[in-house]
Order: structure tokens, then sequence, then C-alpha cells
């Protein structure tokens, strides 16, 4: 009799706790609903590749592939069209460097105070604040490099032009800051607080226990957080666009005045380009490009974290 009762109990139980046709309805209606973002997200991607690659087959059926790549001048909006998208690709390059010579070691030194070293009262105060850099719109950013920070650099390098790489740069790195910190300062906050009192044990001081235990265990995530802002770096538009000017040189010197790949693409859509001519179908050629470099980059990065990334009890 107790087992009769208990089977019944247990029959009422599951009944009881399966949902009712109404509620099964809504979770319906919410699958699917995610399930068309999901494919809206997709195809979007789809049809941006797409148009890449048609614009860009139709771009290289009039200029050499060979000449892209390899020319030192590109003139194509001038009456005599040079295509040599090498200049765009130092200058973007080279901005991107410079910025990551600010971002990377200032935001692995921040995520490292706020994980390691800050009390729970100062992280809750000093991240929100940080990340409020993030929140700063990019045009904004442009004109603080022009209007603020080339003045300062001219004070320190009087042959400097008024739109340099170098402005753009510092602006830029603090403006990925942010990421840099946030990513690293997670992944070090996942690092299990048992290493932590197994290297204190061993007689390891708390700066000893940072570097050697806690940031080589968090490796993946902050390489992740690097590699993430260089690809950030390279695609940023406006920064470029108002402070570094739109001179494409072929150049490794940040004092000069250099295009990017953005700000090109920003200079011809803005522009009174005739539509489908070779100088409209450049800034597809150079957005496949720069759609390369970025997807490479971020391949790299999930690579590294799923190589590399501890699992931990």
């Amino acid at each position: 009799m107790d087992i009769e009762k208990s089977l019944i109990g247990l029959t009422v139980q599951e009944q009881s706790e399966k949902p009712s046709p109404p509620t099964r309805r809504v979770e319906r209606i919410i699958e699917g609903i995610f399930f068309l973002c999901a494919i809206v997200s997709v195809l979007t991607t789809a049809g941006i590749i797409l148009v890449l690659i048609q614009e860009t087959i139709g771009f290289f059926n009039e200029v050499s592939i060979i000449e892209f790549f390899t020319d030192t001048r590109w003139t194509p909006l001038f009456a005599s069209k040079r295509f040599g998208v090498l200049p765009l690709v130092t200058g973007t390059l080279m901005v991107s460097f410079y910025a990551m010579l600010v971002a990377l070691p200032i935001g692995l030194l921040a995520a490292t105070y706020l994980s390691e070293f800050a009390s729970q009262r100062t992280r809750k105060t000093l991240k929100p604040i940080l990340e409020i850099l993030a929140g700063v719109p990019t045009v904004v950013y442009g004109y603080f490099a022009l209007t603020f920070v080339t003045p300062l650099l001219k004070l320190i390098f009087p042959t400097i032009q008024s739109f340099n790489a170098l402005s753009a740069s510092l602006v830029m790195g603090f403006m990925i800051l942010p990421m840099v910190a946030s990513i690293s300062e997670d992944a070090m906050s996942a690092v299990p607080q048992s290493l932590r009192q197994a290297a204190l044990a061993l007689g390891a001081t708390k700066m000893e226990t940072t570097w050697g235990v806690v940031i080589p265990a968090a490796l993946s995530g902050i390489a992740a957080a690097f590699i993430l802002a260089v690809s950030r770096a390279i695609g940023e538009t406006m920064i470029v666009a108002i402070a570094a000017g739109q001179q494409p040189k072929l150049t490794l010197n940040p004092l000069q005045s250099i295009e990017t790949m953005t700000a090109y693409i920003v200079q011809v859509s803005l522009g009174d380009t005739p539509h489908q001519s070779i100088a409209y179908k450049t800034i597809f050629a150079v957005g496949m490009l720069l759609f390369v470099m970025t997807f490479l980059m971020n391949m790299i990065s999930h690579w590294f974290t799923r190589r590399f990334r501890e699992v931990y009890e």
C-alpha cells in the first residue's frame, strides 16, 4: 500500500509539474521569435558578405590584383589613377600599433589593480567610471584629438602636422582601454581563489602570486581581450577620419598626416563619386580587405581562447 501511494503521489506530482497548454504555446512563440532573430542576423551577415564579394569582383575586373597589393600610390580620385592599397594598410596598422602601446599595458595594469589589489568598494566605484570611456561617441574623441591633443604634441614635436597619426593613436588607445581592462579583469576574477591561497601558502607575495599565478591562469582571456582590442582599433573610423588626415602616404612617421582604410571609405561615401564608377568600387575592395583583416583577428582570438583556456573544477 505504501508503495502504491508513493507511485500515485509521484504521478500526481509529475502531472502537476507538466506545463499547461497555454504555457507551451507561449514557449513555442518565444522559441520562434528567437529563431527568427538568429536567422535575421545570419542572413544580414551573409548579405553584407555577398555584396562585398560582388562589388570587389567588379573592381578587380578593371584593376589588377597585383597592382592593388604592390603599388605604393593610392590616387583613385585623381586624374592619374593609381590603386595601390599599401599606403592605406600601412596607415591603418601604424595607428593601431601606437594605440596598442597605450591601451594594452595601461589596460592590463588597471585590470590587475581592480582584480587583485582594489577593495570591493573601490572596485565598484572605479570600474563603472572606467567603462564610461566606452560610452563617449567616437566623433567626440576625434575632435578631442584634433583640438586638444595635437596642440599639446606641438609643444613637444614642433614639426608635427596639424593632422597626424600620433594624436589619433593616443586618443584611440584611451578609447579602447576600457575593453582591455574590463575583459582582462573578468578573466582574472574567474581564476579560482584556491590558486591564490595555494601560492600564498607556499610563501609567495601578493605581487608574485598576481604575476606568477593569476595572470598566467587568465592568459587566454587576456589574450582574447588584446586581439579584440586590435580588431576594434583597425576598424575605428571617426577618430582617424577627423584627426589623422586624408593623405595616403607610405610612411612610418607618426608625426605626418596619413589616411587609414576606414577614413578613405568615409571620404568616398560622403563625396560626389559617381555610382558604379571605378572610384566608387574601391570602397568595396578596401572594405573587403578590412573585413578579412578583422575576421582573421577574431578567428585568432577564438582559437587562442579555446586552445589555452584553463578549466577548473
